[in-house]
């Protein structure tokens, strides 16, 4: 028989350690011949990217060992931090200097670019005999020069530069006989989401011409299916859905959906879609959730791969394909199809030590809201052993993404089952401005931060609370980034929320566009306005411009190396609420970033945030004393 217990005092075998060990990141992967290649977070070492392989004969081994760590800060957001050959050599950038090295499993580290503080290189692609790498080179002035390089690798640190003249450049890919490269490009004021292009320059003449693109389009990761025949993702109708183009023809659309193939392009290596020789293609396709699809001569047919969330296609070749995400159950995943047979092979990854049984499971909530409809999962609280009493309503965490152009699909992570499991909801809300819902629904933000967003995360946790299923009085809201500028925006702006929990959160937006760094430098000219002429409108809708408004007890969580909301927003949130009488903790965790990695870290935090919810909201917290409030 099940205990009866109050909402948020349920006993729970989910512990903070266990959350922090949980699923480590897939950060990429490649078929090596017959071996399968993948980047993982490891937690227990500061967050560091080892590389692993899986060996023929089943065996997994470590090609990236401590204390090396595989990170990129191109874009400040990295990503494609290593790649190999077919041969099996590793190509990696390591975090603490931003070389790039080269490493067989066994064997010794040779770098293979020069010592210099002012370079970084990310976005690696071992394509034809090639090592491409996106080339990042820091100055005098804000605006760091780009380019798109081939890497000797002989060890003495040449470099030949490819393409050049954009802002931003990414998703390089040569030909199969090596005289064409194709990439993304876009420039300031504009967003990869939305407005880039695609060029292709001919390495023998020179000559660069514009594939696709235009003010209204996003053209993502072009693929080569033949020597003068490419494959992309652009928008023009509004969903991103594949394309391909002669290079002296016109382009054909290829299986369009009511779905997108494609998202935002945060970190250099993510890939929604691969080819193989023969003309296959693998592809995410989006819709709120995320389906794996195969596309053929043959017509289109799903794969049972069962990436709900998060999904990348990280490699396909002959007929194998690596796909890596989450499943319904909250387990990330990186699995190797078979398209000949349809087998789905789990190479990394699984359900965590609790069992399925203590996931919650994801609701598809819509709701209407002043700009439109709203676009939410919901998860209730979920306990094998315990029920609450009867007529109690749950106290519910209202996950807001950062971004703010971003996505979460049905997919509860361990963070979710952490407070589920203890009696406490979570709404994860894709308000207006999120992928995934095409670009009406992504442009729905323009202008608009700090009113839509709000707008719509009120909307969303107020339809929950008026169906019943939520206690309206007990309703906190949590996000990191964008998404704590977006929870500092509605504790003063509505009356929907008893409390709020900022992570690295933005109090002040004149603030971001003085110090951010480049790759965000005019994203608030999309999302705001440009300055100075828009300057009483950051003003107005930054939070700390109103301080008096805060008046819900408030936890901000904050790295004290993070270089795209830096600790001094932080600290003025801190400092006006104590002015202000605010019942608030600060806590700042030295030596992270933007995104906490350490396993330590995501320990205490999870820890105070649940103290926090349990002195805020009145309930026991097991095991974890209340958060005591300045």
């Amino acid at each position: 028989m099940a205990d009866t217990l109050p909402y948020g005092s349920w006993p729970s075998p989910i512990s903070p350690e266990s959350v922090a060990q949980s699923s480590p990141r897939v950060d990429s992967a490649l078929l090596v011949g017959d071996e399968v290649w993948w980047g993982e977070s490891v937690p227990a070492e500061a967050g560091r990217v080892a590389v692993k392989r899986r060996l023929t004969d089943g065996r997994v081994e470590t090609v990236l060992p401590a204390p090396a760590n595989a990170r990129s800060a191109v874009h400040e957001y990295g990503g494609g931090a290593w790649t190999a050959s077919d041969d099996g050599e590793l190509f990696y950038v390591e975090k603490t200097d931003q070389r790039v090295y080269a490493l067989r499993p066994g064997g010794e580290v040779r770098a293979l670019t020069a010592p210099d503080d002012a370079v970084r290189h990310g976005g690696l692609r071992f394509e034809h005999g090639s090592l491409l790498a996106v080339r990042e080179t820091h100055g005098e002035g804000r605006v760091p020069a780009r380019a798109i390089v081939r890497l000797a690798l002989d060890g003495e640190g040449g470099a030949e530069v490819l393409a050049a003249g954009s802002d931003f450049l990414a998703q390089p890919a040569l030909s199969p006989d090596g005289r064409h490269l194709a990439w993304v490009a876009w420039n300031h004021p504009a967003m990869p989401w939305d407005a880039t292009s695609i060029r292709v320059a001919d390495l023998e003449t020179g000559a660069v011409r514009e594939i696709a693109g235009g003010d209204q389009r996003a053209p993502l990761q072009p693929v080569w299916m033949a020597n003068d025949e490419l494959l992309y993702a652009d928008d023009p109708e509004g969903r991103w859905n594949l394309f391909r183009q002669p290079l002296h023809g016109e382009a054909e659309p290829v299986a369009p959906a009511d779905a997108d193939t494609g998202g935002g392009l945060w970190v250099l290596g993510t890939r929604w879609f691969g080819a193989t020789v023969g003309g296959r293609i693998v592809a995410v396709r989006t819709n709120g959730s995320d389906e794996i699809v195969e596309i053929a001569p043959s017509g289109v047919r799903p794969l049972d791969v069962p990436a709900v969330a998060g999904a990348a296609i990280d490699d396909v070749r002959d007929h194998r394909a690596l796909v890596s995400g989450a499943d319904a159950h909250g387990s990330s995943g990186l699995w190797l199809v078979d398209l000949d047979t349809g087998a789905v092979d789990l190479v990394t990854g699984g359900s965590g030590s609790w069992g399925d049984e203590w996931m919650p499971t994801a609701r598809s909530l819509e709701t209407d809201g002043p700009h439109g409809p709203v676009h939410a999962f919901a998860y209730a609280p979920t306990n094998p052993g315990v029920v609450a009493p009867e007529g109690e309503r749950p106290p519910y965490v209202v996950l807001v993404h950062g971004g703010p152009t971003s996505h979460v699909g049905p997919a509860p992570t361990a963070k979710t089952a952490f407070f589920t499991s203890r009696g406490i909801g979570v709404l994860d809300v894709n308000y207006g401005g999120s992928t995934g819902y095409g670009r009406d629904y992504r442009d729905r933000l323009k202008g608009q931060w700090g009113v839509v967003d709000v707008d719509d995360v009120a909307a969303a946790a107020s339809a929950l609370s008026d169906a019943g299923l939520a206690d309206p009085g007990r309703l906190a809201i949590a996000g990191g980034s964008a998404g704590g500028w977006t929870v500092l925006a509605a504790v003063t702006k509505t009356d929907v929320f008893s409390a709020g929990i900022s992570r690295y959160g933005v109090g002040d937006a004149r603030a971001l566009a003085e110090d951010t760094h480049d790759f965000e430098a005019r994203y608030l000219d999309g999302l705001i306005g440009p300055l100075p002429e828009a300057e009483s409108v950051y003003v107005e809708r930054s939070p700390l411009s109103r301080p008096e408004r805060f008046r819900v007890p408030l936890l901000i969580l904050q790295g004290s190396e993070d270089r795209v909301v830096p600790p001094s927003q932080a600290e003025a949130i801190r400092d006006a609420l104590a002015v202000h009488g605010v019942p608030h903790a600060y806590v700042l965790y030295e030596g992270e970033g933007h995104g906490f990695r350490r396993a330590e870290t995501v320990v205490d935090s999870l820890q105070r945030e649940l103290g926090f919810l349990g002195a805020v909201f009145g309930f026991a917290t097991p095991g974890i004393p209340p958060l005591d409030l300045d």
